[in-house]
């Protein structure tokens, strides 16, 4: 591994992704992290919003003088909210099939596990399980499946999605659907491109080649450097919006995080574009996984931490949380930076129109939070946060590096406030509880008046007339 050397533009992964710079990076920190000039001068620069590198974000992490701590959050939850302002992003996982070929030691899909039981949906289960999605209010998926090229192929997959976007029912529809499957080629990227995908999401679960390898003992997943290459070819394949990712707690996180950060650095350097999102899922219980076979497990003070710095070091990019964590901890990750959440989610096989009992386990994890969509939703609009159900920017093209600028310069408000609004309205008509829509509705009135341009003022007041008319799908 220490033959390499760094190069963020290198197509290798033992080369943007480094181990021997990584090492040195976390030396430096280690270093510095009482150096009260440096970490002063490392805040002053992500002031500005456009980022810190990978060194200086590990310094960060370290960071052991209380007082700039504190400065360091305070300037997290500014940079969110000067570029994402408070809207949060509702999204919903769809599990497609766990029938998967790979060894993978904290997931519980791993082929040796002979107590989970094994499904697959049908285009006819597709199909009800995207109702009753819609139903919920969802407008936006993420397809999950297991690596598995007989019961899941990309033909499956595609079919999948094709199905997904065809169903209408009622005022419902799946306006953009996000997919994270397993790494693959060009051509199937193109592929996924040309079947409407929005994000292309694959976590890299750690970043150390060696625990790596221990931890996908078995399956195509075992090839370090293919999968770790999977996003370059996406972008190569059209995918310009890409979404990454570790499992915090398989591997030492100070490590991990350098190399997410580096990761992202390499997607800016070689595409002009780094990632779409960042996902920050913490190892946690699942039918065969004890978490307490993993040593590397994170506290909520780390990952709290870990949340802030990337949102310093990344200040463009969409962050998510799962319903992996509780409440509690999302509404602290959501002040800190996340700017997306799952709500109302079913880590099950079919798992929205008959939950499953525990006798029938098809569940990738367990949820910490249970909680229904419109739970969430209501819980949001009293912390004062807009729910939103915006897919504006991916039907209107304004993706990857027609995307980036508007994000880095925080423009994308202009559209996001309203479109936000306009997606809330939607669902307090569609499918509020009365208490969430009367919450919602003293939150649009307020928040309607922060929008700064008279145009879009009025446009959105008329936008929300008509949808209380009955009309739908109104966007900027």
């Amino acid at each position: 591994m220490n033959d390499y050397k760094y190069d963020v533009k290198s197509a290798k992964a033992e080369e943007f992704i480094n181990d021997r710079e990584i090492k040195d990076t976390l030396k430096y920190a280690e270093e510095n992290k009482t150096n009260r000039t440096l970490i002063e001068s490392i805040i002053k620069k992500a002031r500005e919003r456009k980022g810190i590198s990978h060194r200086e974000a590990a310094v960060l992490l370290d960071c052991e003088l209380d007082d700039l701590n504190e400065e360091m959050f305070r300037l997290a939850r500014d940079i969110k909210q000067k570029i994402y302002g408070n809207r949060i992003v509702l999204f919903a996982p769809l599990y497609l099939s766990n029938y998967c070929v790979n060894g993978c030691v904290y997931c519980p899909y791993h082929a040796q596990n002979k107590t989970i039981r094994r499904k697959k949906l049908s285009q006819d289960e597709v199909r009800a399980e995207t109702i009753a999605l819609q139903d919920m209010g969802h407008k936006r998926l993420a397809l999950e499946a297991g690596e598995d090229p007989v019961n899941n192929p990309l033909e499956y997959i595609l079919e999948c999605i094709d199905t997904i976007y065809s169903i209408k029912h009622k005022n419902g529809a799946i306006r953009r659907v996000n997919v994270n499957i397993a790494a693959t080629g060009i051509e199937s990227y193109k592929r996924l491109k040309n079947a409407g995908i929005g994000t292309y999401i694959l976590f890299q679960e750690t970043y150390n080649k060696e625990n790596y390898l221990n931890l996908h003992p078995k399956g195509p997943k075992h090839d370090y450097a293919y999968h770790t290459e999977a996003m370059d070819r996406a972008m190569m394949g059209g995918i310009d919006d890409v979404g990454c990712g570790v499992l915090f707690g398989l591997n030492l996180y100070r490590y991990d995080l350098v190399g997410l950060l580096m990761h992202a650095e390499h997607l800016e350097a070689v595409f002009g574009v780094g990632p779409h999102t960042i996902s920050v899922p913490r190892i946690c219980p699942a039918d065969d996984i004890d978490v307490n076979d993993f040593s590397n497990a994170i506290s909520d003070e780390i990952f709290n931490k870990i949340i802030a710095v990337i949102r310093i070091a990344v200040p463009y990019t969409g962050m998510i949380i799962s319903t992996r964590e509780s409440a509690k901890s999302r509404k602290i990750a959501l002040e800190l930076g996340i700017s997306q959440i799952s709500g109302g989610s079913s880590t099950s096989v079919g798992g929205y129109v008959v939950p499953e009992t525990e006798d029938e386990n098809t569940a990738q994890f367990d949820r910490s939070d249970t909680r229904t969509l419109d739970q969430v939703i209501n819980w949001l609009e009293e912390l004062g946060y807009i729910p939103s159900f915006c897919t504006a920017c991916y039907r209107e093209g304004r993706t990857g590096d027609r995307f980036m600028p508007l994000a880095k310069s925080g423009a994308i408000q202009n559209c996001c406030q309203p479109n936000a609004l306009i997606t809330l309205k939607e669902y307090l008509e569609d499918y509020a509880s009365p208490e969430t829509k009367l919450n919602g509705e003293k939150l649009i009135a307020e928040e309607i008046k922060k929008i700064p341009n008279e145009k879009v003022y009025n446009t959105t007041v008329k936008y929300l007339k008509e949808i209380e008319n009955g009309a739908r799908d109104f966007r900027f």
